[in-house]
């Protein structure tokens, strides 16, 4: 399992800055929530960690290696790393079947490949049954899902996941959520941005809080979840949206 320390973090991109000295922490085998308002930062953080922000200075320490740092490394060696990184957008390649987005997504590591394919497939049925489709043509559901399981295929020990529930109709949330679940149980840290910041906190062991790029609140995520302090930063109170 992979912990992951995020020390004083100034990133943004060009010459503009979106964090101004970020700390986090992603205990060995946690499921972490960044929650918070439009424009605090929450994406940037993860592009940062995972080279796609420029960082302008801080660490970030990932299984007891520091580094000057990991953010400023490339994707490949990243997961080469044992990280994995689900975008919000733009998470899957949409002329490519199910199956080949899966086939991709073992490319660093592609031992045993056919049964790796057959074996996430079946933990997932809605892709097995479309597992010929092309993934553009898929729900948006599934396509999160397929997301999910691209990332899975390089087997990765800490995963980064941008706003997972994003778009997503109500049945489709729970079923990420239920999904991530299982990886957490699995054995994977997990570092979630959501926007559906109630349900993220009720499932995550911690919770970070960012405004205007920076900590404001932090707490296990049952205790931020039920904060009203949480809620006035959500922009008059309703931490649903």
């Amino acid at each position: 399992m992979t912990g992951l320390v995020v020390t004083e973090l100034i990133a943004g991109y060009e010459d503009i800055t979106v964090l101004h000295g970020i700390n986090i922490r992603v205990e060995s085998g946690a499921m972490v929530c960044i929650v918070g308002p439009n424009g605090s930062g929450k994406s940037t953080l993860l592009k940062s960690i995972f080279g796609l922000a420029r960082v302008f200075s801080g660490t970030v320490t990932l299984s007891g290696v520091t580094n000057v740092g990991i953010a400023r490394r490339p994707v490949h060696e990243l997961t080469a790393l044992n990280m994995g990184f689900v975008p919000q957008i733009s998470n899957v390649f949409p002329t490519m079947s199910v199956q080949e987005n899966l086939e991709i997504g073992a490319t660093v590591l592609p031992q045993n490949l056919s049964a790796r394919v057959e074996a996430m497939l079946d933990r997932y049925p809605a892709l097995n049954a479309a597992r010929n489709k092309k993934a553009g043509s898929l729900s948006g559901g599934q396509r999160q899902m397929l997301a999910l399981a691209r990332a899975l295929m390089a087997e990765p020990k800490l995963l980064l996941l941008d706003e997972p529930s994003a778009g997503l109709s109500p049945k489709a949330t729970a079923e990420m959520f239920d999904a991530l679940g299982e990886v957490h149980d699995a054995g994977v840290s997990i570092l979630m941005v959501e926007q559906n910041a109630r349900s993220a906190l009720e499932v995550a062991n911690y919770g970070y809080v960012l405004e205007m790029g920076r900590n404001a609140l932090e707490g296990s995520g049952s205790e931020l979840a039920s904060d009203p302090q949480v809620e006035r930063i959500y922009l008059g109170g309703d931490l649903e949206n």
